[in-house]
């Protein structure tokens, strides 16, 4: 009995899972083709095939929606500096994290980089992109405490991770792809930073 519930909670996430992707999808999609301000939720919506209130039971607005993508990826690197071994000082184990999830999951494609240079030219999907990484940087400060890192050590390792992300990934992106890869150029940010917390 207790596998068949754990089985049916199971199959329960991954439609959840799959009907968030197709309301992102659908949400970028037309952002690529129309332009932020022309999409609508009634559009989205209708891309993807579900009522409104699927949506809403989803995401508070086309925002939220366009940013999921992103937050799945923030979420996939706290648990990937969970899994590290306790034996890894703390930046170890976020360089090592960091790397091991670019190794599983490869290089963006060329639609992440359309996504990421669509999100930098709307205020209003900056501001909440800015909001997520507060709290992405708060899941990581929390995880590092348990490094015996003190809180205010966590906190500025935390704050330091998503500045090379950000300064990394940036780089890339100007450069369009052109030259090291994007875990190549956010792991030199990485190690550079190293010498100031290993």
């Amino acid at each position: 009995m207790e596998t068949a519930t754990a089985e049916a909670q199971t199959l329960r996430e991954r439609k959840k899972a799959a009907t968030a992707d197709a309301l992102h999808r659908a949400a970028m999609e037309l952002a690529i083709d129309r332009g932020l301000t022309e999409v609508t939720v009634e559009a989205i919506v209708e891309a993807a095939e579900v009522s409104r209130r699927t949506f809403s039971n989803y995401f508070a607005n086309k925002e939220d929606a366009l940013l999921h993508g992103e937050r799945e990826r923030l979420d996939r690197m706290v648990r990937a500096l969970r899994a590290r071994p306790g034996t890894e000082s703390a930046w170890q184990a976020i360089r090592a994290s960091t790397r091991a999830l670019f190794d599983a999951e490869g290089e963006p494609d060329p639609e992440w980089v359309v996504q990421s240079r669509l999100i930098r030219r709307h205020p209003s999907l900056i501001g909440q992109q800015l909001a997520r990484h507060t709290a992405f940087e708060a899941d990581i400060a929390e995880e590092l405490t348990h490094r015996a890192v003190s809180l205010l050590r966590a906190r500025l390792m935390a704050a330091a991770f998503t500045a090379c992300l950000r300064v990394g990934t940036d780089i890339w992106l100007e450069r369009r792809g052109e030259g090291s890869s994007l875990s190549d150029e956010i792991d030199e940010m990485l190690a550079t930073m190293g010498d100031r917390f290993d």
